[in-house]
């Protein structure tokens, strides 16, 4: 099935926006230069006569959030339906899935009309999860699929990052600074009659699991900062060593049970979290630069871009055309809570091809 993307008109070398919000700290501008991040897509504030940006107000940091998520979701999702060879009408639920702003109601609605899809169309917005929040939604959403046999469901993740953004030139806000970019990604999702697979040239999803280690539960967080009067991101400089403390035992659980080991994964797409948990994700489940090359190369073009970052990856995978009948892959992403998500893929045809599993993407 089809997956589609979407980000703004811009973007920025790191290079350009440590000159563009004049940052002078060494310290600083080493963050920035040393995020194995090129360029990122952006919607910058609002330029000042003297060339300096503005300081936007929550407030329309927020108006941001709205109007940028639903102009880039729009285009995300027209396109996965153009590559799903399906229509604006054929949709019959709309997941949505944002951390970067709040509103009510939600992308799914402002959706639904900016686009005209059936007023009948079920609808859910998953809000606040983060970055691992994608495979939440996509847990949701194959399930209702599963649920409804034959009929389209649509997982759509909205981040405007642009609109989640403090500027005070501290350490904490500058890693944030560093690494986030918008975009939107969608992808289809639908069950054949009795669960069987309705279309041949996509991933069955066959298993989800997931782990939340609680000891972490402040290493990332949005939470409002009263000094700025704004909502703030925060990153622990620990998070990408209990990202990947964790990763072997979270894949673990997806693949137990199903007579497959990590070697027998051709696949794996994990979240552009950044250099860091790429890295330490990499040493602990023993995967090679080759396997994450997606990954490291959507972080490269885009930077982190939240939820939808593993579909950005997805989506050059399939491009690439190496998948072969049968295989399997893993999906992986990561996040407050904090938060591990996995599920597990398998490509139909091979010798170890079966009716009945679930939903393809």
């Amino acid at each position: 099935m089809g997956t589609g993307t979407a980000v703004p008109a811009f973007s920025y070398s790191q290079e350009e926006l440590l000159e563009v919000f004049r940052i002078e700290d060494p310290r600083i501008r080493s963050v920035f230069l040393n995020s194995a991040i090129e360029r990122r897509f952006l919607t910058l504030p609002p330029e000042e006569a003297d060339g300096t940006r503005r300081l936007e107000t929550q407030g329309e940091l927020l108006a941001k959030h709205r109007a940028s998520g639903i102009e880039m979701g729009a285009r995300a999702l027209q396109a996965c339906l153009k590559n799903a060879d399906a229509d604006l009408e054929d949709v019959r639920y709309l997941c949505c899935v944002s951390s970067t702003g709040f509103m009510t109601p939600g992308f799914s609605a402002l959706i639904i009309r900016e686009l005209g899809l059936e007023h009948n169309t079920s609808r859910l917005d998953v809000v606040g999860m983060g970055c691992n929040a994608g495979l939440n939604g996509l847990a949701a959403v194959t399930g209702w699929a599963h649920a409804h046999p034959g009929q389209l469901a649509i997982m759509l993740c909205v981040e405007a990052c642009s609109a989640a953004y403090v500027f005070d030139g501290t350490m904490r806000t500058s890693v944030v600074n560093s690494l986030f970019g918008d975009g939107a990604a969608a992808v289809a999702v639908q069950a054949g009659p009795g669960g069987h697979s309705a279309h041949h040239d996509g991933p069955s999803v066959v298993k989800f699991a997931s782990c939340i280690i609680p000891e972490a539960l402040e290493a990332m967080r949005y939470d409002w900062d009263d000094d700025h009067g704004k909502f703030s991101f925060f990153l622990d400089r620990e998070v990408p060593y209990v990202v990947g403390a964790n990763a072997e035992e979270v894949v673990g659980r997806l693949l137990a049970g199903t007579g497959l080991k990590r070697e027998d994964i051709a696949h794996w797409i994990i979240h552009s979290g950044g250099k860091k948990v790429i890295d330490s994700v990499m040493i602990n489940l023993a995967l090679s630069r080759w396997d994450v090359r997606h990954t490291t190369g959507v972080l490269r073009d885009y930077g982190n871009l939240s939820s939808g970052s593993f579909l950005f990856s997805y989506n050059r995978l399939i491009d690439e055309g190496v998948v072969a009948p049968g295989e399997h892959g893993v999906l992986m992403t990561m996040g407050p809570g904090s938060t591990i998500e996995t599920a597990l893929l398998r490509w139909p045809g091979g010798e170890n091809a079966r009716d009945g599993q679930l939903r393809e993407l």
